[in-house]
């Protein structure tokens, strides 16, 4: 019996998911284009620094940080050749360098005001250098 061997591991399915919500909802509700380059975060942290100058509950943007956590990763997956990982139900990027991240993590730090999803992709594509 031979077995199909996935492109993805299944850890990326989830986070993969939230990234194109993210990407689909930014496109149509914001009339922001993300295509998944490094380039793209700086609009990201910029849409997360809007909400919070807003005011905006942190409750009423979990889900938003969540997907823009997950978009960081998918960038960072897509430049580094990283993959996903998950356990208990939190997911991580890992680079080849065996170094993990956390975009979600990061995501919520920018959004308290000490974070960048930016500079995460910037550090995690030159880890290991």
């Amino acid at each position: 019996m031979t077995t199909h061997q996935q492109t993805r591991p299944s850890a990326a399915a989830k986070p993969v998911r939230w990234a194109a919500d993210a990407v689909s909802t930014m496109r149509e509700g914001a009339r922001l284009r993300l295509d998944y380059s490094a380039q793209s975060l700086w609009r990201v942290d910029r849409m997360i620094d809007d909400l919070r100058r807003e005011g905006t509950p942190r409750a009423a943007v979990d889900s938003v940080l969540r997907g823009f956590g997950a978009y960081a990763g998918e960038v960072i997956a897509r430049q580094t050749g990283a993959e996903w990982w998950s356990s208990g139900g939190d997911h991580w990027i890992r680079t080849p360098d065996g170094k993990l991240w956390d975009p979600f993590d990061e995501a919520r730090r920018c959004f308290a005001g000490d974070g960048s999803l930016r500079l995460l992709c910037r550090d995690a594509t030159n880890s290991g250098r």
